[in-house]
């Protein structure tokens, strides 16, 4: 049962949602998440660690940059049939829609300028 509430409580804020919507076009960094929902970046973060903690979002390290991906749901039954329902859910809703299009003229290099 602590399973199944932990994904139930990770899907229960709006801008989790919107969150893995933006993960299934693409992995993105916190920076991209960032400018594409235009919350705070600590905010981001602490969507983030809830969504992995559920087993629905996974991270890579690149060089520089920190990946978040959608999970294959392999950690949990209920992360994995939620993931493979969401993809069929809000495809219709005009803030989804706006969110993806907004999301895909972003580019990590313009927004987290990295000094060397």
């Amino acid at each position: 049962m602590k399973e199944f509430i932990k994904v139930m409580k990770a899907l229960s804020d709006p801008n989790r949602v919107k969150l893995l919507k933006l993960l299934q076009q693409r992995e993105m960094c916190v920076c991209e998440i960032q400018a594409s929902l235009g919350i705070a970046q600590p905010t981001v973060s602490k969507h983030l660690k809830s969504l992995e903690g559920a087993g629905l979002v996974g991270r890579k390290k690149d060089g520089l940059w920190v990946n978040y991906f959608l999970s294959d749901g392999s950690r949990s039954p209920y992360a994995a049939s939620l993931l493979g329902n969401l993809k069929h859910w809000l495809g219709d809703d005009p803030e989804i829609r706006d969110l993806s299009v907004r999301s895909a003229g972003l580019h990590r290099e313009e927004l987290c300028r990295v000094r060397e």
